[in-house]
């Protein structure tokens, strides 16, 4: 017997019992993201290697060790899974010219993949839901995106998600805060990781956001980004904390948080929590000013957010958030010749209605398709047999609730049904 075919490693499958949740999740966020007048874009999962090269940056560990990329062998174009949606999202919004009648509130949904460890939290292809907005220079939209987070939260029932904040100012004052870091990374060589050793001069920001445990004092005693932030920069800073405080959003500043992608400037956020281990983050995200040119399109502000859907709904079933039960109207059972096709139509006239209905198929005695017609859920049975096919009429059964038995007309049998 040949061996069973196994899925890859870190690509998980949403079995039935957990499609619920992630039902009532993608609900929650579409009337959420339309609230706030953000419309839905989908972008392909497969795009060409450059943009990612070219936006998310060329010495970051996505791009170097985690990319899904392989040669087309039609055209030997070099084409990469998409591990994340911004850099799609701002070459769609290019390509269609999406920003000539003027600024664009975007969101998308669907799976980004990285070729990293799986661990809780971590998966080789992961969801997001990301919002984008495009042509605002803030920071009265960097404060709407966080509001837009804090809503979410609670609309969905979540606790014990703290945010953390920083600005990586200017492209000017990056430039000076680079030069004093690399030389204080320079004097402490000997103690820095490999990884940290080799971007110590390609990128060293991209230091910062290291977890080794063995580096974290070195981290913590390096000269801070916000002793080099431009006027601008700060004033913008300075506006956001303001507008949370206003609006009851707790936050802490953390001037070691620099983002995993070398296309933000500005503003950069953070949602962490301590109740999913080391996979902490579960949203983040901030501004980036220079991408939309950066890619081939004409200057534009801009700024985003990505969640990690998997984290969330992680969260979600660690808090014990109560998703609800996917409703079964009516399971039809049919006993008899006449019955079988009589019980079809009778079940597409109740779906016309707009009733969720399961009609029973594999054969069966009726003992059997009751045991059946309880186990599914539905609130009621409905018997069809050759004496109600023949009537035209059927047999209404409450399971769930002590409820007389009648015989109806399908008309009277849909007002019954509807009773919850």
């Amino acid at each position: 017997m040949a061996k069973t075919v196994q899925g890859i490693r870190g690509m998980n499958d949403v079995l039935p019992a957990d499609a619920p949740r992630w039902h009532f999740f993608d609900s929650a966020v579409q009337r959420w993201a339309q609230a706030y007048g953000y419309s839905e874009i989908r972008m392909p999962i497969l795009e060409r290697t450059e943009l990612f090269v070219r936006s998310i940056g060329e010495v970051t560990d996505i791009v170097e060790k985690e990319m899904y990329t392989f040669t087309d062998e039609l055209n030997g174009e070099q084409l990469t899974l998409r591990p994340e949606g911004t850099a799609s999202c701002v070459r769609a919004v290019i390509e269609h010219n999406l920003l000539y009648p003027g600024p664009q509130r975007l969101w998308y949904r669907g799976p980004m993949f990285r070729h990293e460890r799986p661990q809780k939290g971590r998966y080789r292809q992961f969801h997001q839901i990301g919002v984008e907005a495009l042509g605002y220079a803030g920071p009265d939209i960097d404060a709407e995106h966080i509001l837009m987070c804090a809503r979410l939260w609670r609309e969905l029932g979540l606790s014990g998600i703290r945010l953390e904040l920083n600005s990586l100012g200017s492209a000017l004052a990056r430039s000076s805060y680079r030069e004093k870091l690399v030389a204080y990374l320079e004097r402490h060589a000997g103690e820095l990781d490999e990884d940290s050793r080799r971007r110590m001069h390609s990128n060293p920001l991209r230091v910062l956001d290291s977890k080794n445990p063995a580096m974290q004092a070195l981290i913590e005693s390096a000269p801070q980004l916000a002793d080099d932030l431009d006027e601008e920069s700060s004033r913008a800073f300075s506006g956001l904390q303001a507008s949370l405080r206003a609006a009851g959003v707790a936050f802490s500043v953390n001037p070691r948080l620099v983002r995993g992608l070398d296309y933000y400037n500005g503003t950069v956020f953070e949602w962490v929590t301590d109740r999913l281990g080391a996979q902490g983050t579960v949203c983040a995200g901030g501004r980036y000013d220079g991408l939309v040119e950066q890619i081939g399109g004409k200057p534009a502000p801009a700024c985003g957010f990505a969640m990690g859907v998997e984290r969330l709904l992680a969260l979600m079933a660690d808090g014990g958030v109560a998703v609800p039960d996917v409703v079964v109207d009516a399971y039809v059972l049919r006993q008899g010749e006449a019955a079988t096709a009589y019980a079809e139509a009778v079940a597409e006239h109740f779906r016309d209605a707009g009733l969720a209905v399961i009609l029973h198929c594999g054969g069966g005695s009726f003992k059997a398709q009751m045991k059946k017609a309880d186990a599914s859920g539905a609130r009621y049975a409905v018997i069809v047999g050759d004496d109600e096919a023949q009537a035209g009429v059927v047999t209404v059964k409450s399971l769930r609730v002590e409820r007389e038995q009648v015989r109806v007309s399908l008309s009277e049998a849909c007002e019954i049904i509807k009773i919850r």
